[in-house]
């Protein structure tokens, strides 16, 4: 099977419609939360509004912070992203995650796609523990040379197993096993067209109930081709 190839307006499309899906809840919950709030008969209701508004507010600000730093251009400074800021955007997202987060990530630039593609394997790296767990985030290597590591398990107590997220190794891979690519799929698609881009090969998988995702520079040779 060949790599799919998406027009740059398919691609922006699907990516929209990806961020319209994570911020409909969160914003048809503030809405919700307002009108219960501008209702005089149900102000026994009021305190529970408030907090279904802040709790809806902080989603809609971490799915946001996210999708400009990982999808969007984030920067017109220059092409290179300092991973505070990663660090940043990464633990507002993971206040809304069920997982915790660990960062092992030196302060360093990176060229502003490989800074997307870190962030992209750090969301699917926290759903691969979806009831709970922890994820750890780190790089190695040399300047131009970086390896990026995610790991993460489960917590044993919610008895849910670690997991690859579902029919993301072939989004992945550029080669989805519907053998096509629509809204649902286009993040981890979007993935590995940035690790293409960056000239970085990735492995995903499990090993002794352990996640794992890497990306690692491919060998000179190897990306000339």
């Amino acid at each position: 099977m060949d790599i799919i190839e998406l027009k740059a307006t398919d691609l922006a499309a699907m990516l929209c419609s990806r961020v319209c899906h994570d911020l409909i809840n969160p914003i048809g919950a503030i809405g919700n939360g307002l009108e219960v709030l501008s209702d005089p008969n149900q102000g026994e209701m009021a305190e529970g509004a408030r907090d279904l508004i802040a709790s809806a507010a902080k989603q809609s600000r971490a799915k946001l912070e996210f999708a400009r730093l990982a999808y969007g251009a984030s920067s017109t400074a220059g092409t290179d992203i300092d991973t505070r800021e990663c660090e940043r955007v990464a633990r507002i997202l993971f206040e809304i995650e069920k997982a915790d987060l660990e960062w092992t990530v030196p302060l360093i630039l990176l060229p502003k796609h490989k800074a997307k593609l870190f962030m992209n394997m750090l969301l699917i790296a926290a759903g691969s523990v979806p009831r709970g767990g922890t994820v750890t985030a780190s790089i190695t290597g040399a300047t131009g040379e970086e390896k990026f590591e995610f790991t993460s398990k489960s917590d044993p107590e919610k008895r849910q197993k670690t997991l690859v997220p579902s029919g993301s190794t072939g989004l992945l891979a550029g080669m989805p096993e519907e053998g096509s690519v629509d809204a649902r799929g286009i993040q981890p698609f979007y993935t590995g067209l940035l690790a293409r881009m960056t000239d970085m090969e990735l492995n995903i998988g499990l090993e002794d109930d352990m996640f794992f995702f890497t990306a690692t520079p491919k060998p000179a040779a190897a990306a000339a081709e």
